[in-house]
């Protein structure tokens, strides 16, 4: 079976993340097999519904696997990451675009490259550990894998403090912000799993209201006023003037992020439009990602939380005040013939 199990079931395409002790993060041959997958299955017409799930109580998928993403970068070699991201992002949009139903089953954590499998498909599924979030600025990344598209779709300015701060959403938020659509008590998950299965029909799943979980909708006021602050300065002026516990909480988790990755993404979440697309935000995205190991803080970022683990990263810009537009300009400029493309195939 692996890290990762596919097959045929009754009316269902099945994809099961079964890397439990390692939270299910996401390697590079996982994503392979699952846009391998998809494209396999989208002409089968024996199979009516994807459902997508993972092993374990901890996490659907708490992020990308990084360790090797580190080791090559480290060594100087950008070619492996731009690779994985490339591969992940096309999969991604993939599930975004797919013309079957897809029901993804979202448990414990769900971050970044978990958010790019189980968030962007038609019926996304939480229960009542469901916890999730975009954590990236906080190693030196932007929210990628599709992330600042579901960001800059939430309502009001929540999509750009949970990008910023990556604050993490329990179920009734994670409904709210748009990252998933019901609440389903785990202990009904495998009924409405065979349910699926046996006849293929997304109408067999009986949402139930969620847990009363409501952290964004009572501080939306205060998210909007300073969140919606065109710089990173203003924001952080906002939250030091409002002196509540919540902007001192926020603004300190600010200050520790990288600089550079949140005015990166600030500036993303700012150029789509209403009428920005999936490919819009991933082409975005990947113009960053594609420059991260050279000229941002992502290797450092990883260093210091999960390598060393001393969470102190040196940050390339010392405060949120350093970062000059120039730099933002230079990490999102459009990458010539590197650029992401989208293919049929699922290569270029």
């Amino acid at each position: 079976m692996g890290d990762i199990h596919i097959r045929r079931e009754g009316h269902a395409g099945r994809i099961s993340l079964t890397r439990a002790k390692a939270l299910n993060a996401l390697s590079h041959d996982m994503c392979l097999a699952i846009d391998a997958a998809l494209l396999d299955w989208a002409d089968d017409d024996s199979v009516a519904v994807i459902v997508i799930d993972a092993e374990g109580e901890k996490a659907f998928c708490a992020g990308g696997d990084i360790a090797h993403m580190y080791d090559t970068g480290r060594a100087g070699d950008f070619s492996y990451g731009r690779r994985f991201w490339a591969d992940e992002y096309r999969m991604n949009a993939r599930l975004a675009e797919y013309e079957k139903p897809v029901v993804s089953f979202l448990q414990g954590f769900v971050m970044g490259g978990g958010v790019g499998v189980g968030c962007h498909v038609s019926h996304r599924v939480v229960c009542e550990n469901t916890q999730v979030a975009m954590p990236e600025c906080g190693i030196g990344l932007i929210p990628d894998v599709g992330g600042t598209y579901l960001l800059a779709n939430a309502p009001g300015r929540s999509g750009t403090y949970l990008g910023l701060t990556g604050a993490r959403m329990g179920p009734a938020d994670a409904i709210h912000a748009g990252f998933a659509d019901m609440f389903l008590p785990q202990a009904d998950w495998e009924d409405a799993k065979a349910a699926l299965v046996a006849t293929g029909d997304t109408s067999a799943l009986r949402p139930a209201t969620p847990p009363a979980q409501a952290l964004l909708a009572e501080h939306r006021a205060e998210i909007d006023a300073a969140f919606g602050c065109p710089t990173l300065a203003g924001i952080m002026e906002s939250l030091e003037q409002s002196g509540s516990d919540f902007a001192k909480r926020t603004a300190s988790t600010l200050a520790r992020n990288s600089p550079l990755a949140m005015g990166c993404t600030l500036a993303m979440l700012r150029a789509l439009g209403p009428d920005a697309t999936i490919r819009d935000a991933l082409m975005q995205e990947f113009r960053f990602t594609w420059r991260s190991m050279e000229q941002s803080d992502f290797l450092e970022g990883i260093r210091a939380a999960i390598i060393d683990k001393d969470r102190s990263p040196r940050w390339r810009h010392a405060r949120i005040e350093d970062v000059a537009d120039a730099d933002i300009a230079a990490m999102l400029a459009p990458l010539g013939r590197d650029e992401l493309t989208f293919s049929t195939s699922g290569k270029d």
